[in-house]
């Protein structure tokens, strides 16, 4: 593969998951927002809101950062950024587990709603996180 090919395609990540973290902060707020403009106290939704959007301003700054020092890649560099990607798609499954062990145990510990909404929104972000990533390591490994 062509560095400059490599370049388009990490930089189509990057708005791809600039897309996705302004959908989540927007989706996030705005449910937040209502909640507390309704006056309902949903712990559920208003602790899901919350992690949606903190995640999504999480991802807008990393892939803003990231495309701000995006740069041609030598052999050494590609191979770097897909030993990267892989760490990140193993953190992303993480992520998946860690929501859904929260869901679970809030669950369990007497349906606290606040923790299976916290565990609803991790779960949410890793599982869109890993359908991101596992797409640009498709196109890298092509």
């Amino acid at each position: 593969m062509w560095a400059d090919t490599l370049l388009g395609i990490e930089k189509a990540h990057l708005l791809r998951l600039v897309l996705w973290g302004s959908a989540s902060l927007v989706l996030g707020g705005t449910l937040w927002v209502y909640i507390k403009a309704r006056r309902e106290s949903s712990e559920l939704l208003g602790h899901f809101a919350l992690q949606t959007a903190a995640w999504g301003g999480i991802t807008i700054a990393l892939s803003l950062y990231g495309l701000r020092t995006l740069t041609l890649r030598d052999l050494a560099g590609a191979t770097r950024l897909d030993r990267f990607l892989w760490l990140n798609i193993g953190l992303d499954a993480g992520y998946v587990m860690v929501g859904f062990t929260l869901s679970a145990v809030g669950w369990r510990l007497g349906r606290r709603q606040g923790m299976v909404g916290a565990g609803l929104g991790v779960t949410v972000q890793g599982i869109a996180l890993a359908i991101l990533d596992v797409g640009l390591a498709s196109q890298i490994s092509r």
